[in-house]
C-alpha cells in the first residue's frame, strides 16, 4: 500500500508539472524524462539495492569529482556523458546542483528515462538494453586509458 501511495504522489506530482499527460498512452506520445534511479527503487527494490551496493557505475560521479581540480570546464563537462545519467540529453544531468538526482550512471543510462514507464508500468516504455549503448563508454580506447575491464550487467540484474 506505501508504494501505491508513493506512485500517487509522484505521479500527481508529473501531472502537475505538465510532464506526463492524462490521456490514453493511444492517444499521445508518452513525455519520457529522466526521474533518477530512486524512483525505480519504490518497485525494484531488490534490483536497485543490488546495483548501489555492487555496480561501480553507481557511484561514478566520484571520479569526476577526483579528478576536477586537474581538468578544465571543459575536460570535466566531456567526463559527464559517461559518469552521469542523461547528460547533454533532454531533461538530463546538468550539473551537481541542479540535478543530483542523475550525477552516477543509474538505471536509465541502459534502460533509457524512465518517466514514460513510471506512468505506465509497462516493460515495452523502456529501451532494450543492448552492447551498443554500453560501447557508448566501454569503447576500446576508454578501456586501456583507464585500465578496466567493463561489466556489461554492473550488479544489478
Amino acid at each position: 500500500m506505501r508504494v501505491e501511495i508513493r506512485a500517487a504522489i509522484f505521479t500527481a506530482a508529473l501531472l502537475v508539472a505538465g510532464l506526463v499527460s492524462d490521456r490514453p498512452i493511444a492517444a499521445r506520445q508518452p513525455v519520457r524524462t529522466y526521474v533518477g534511479s530512486e524512483a525505480c527503487a519504490q518497485c525494484h527494490e531488490t534490483e536497485f539495492a543490488n546495483f548501489i551496493r555492487y555496480a561501480k557505475k553507481a557511484r561514478s560521479f566520484s571520479a569526476v569529482k577526483k579528478m576536477a581540480d586537474k581538468l578544465t570546464r571543459a575536460e570535466i563537462a566531456n567526463c559527464y556523458s559517461c559518469h552521469t545519467t542523461g547528460y547533454g540529453k533532454t531533461g538530463g544531468f546538468v550539473s551537481p546542483q541542479e540535478t543530483p538526482h542523475l550525477q552516477n550512471n543509474g538505471c536509465e543510462v541502459c534502460h533509457g528515462p524512465g518517466s514514460a514507464h513510471i506512468e505506465s508500468e509497462d516493460p515495452e516504455d523502456l529501451e532494450q538494453v543492448s552492447m551498443e549503448k554500453c560501447k557508448t563508454c566501454h569503447d576500446k580506447r576508454k578501456v586501456a586509458e583507464f585500465n578496466f575491464k567493463p561489466m556489461l550487467y554492473g550488479g544489478a540484474h
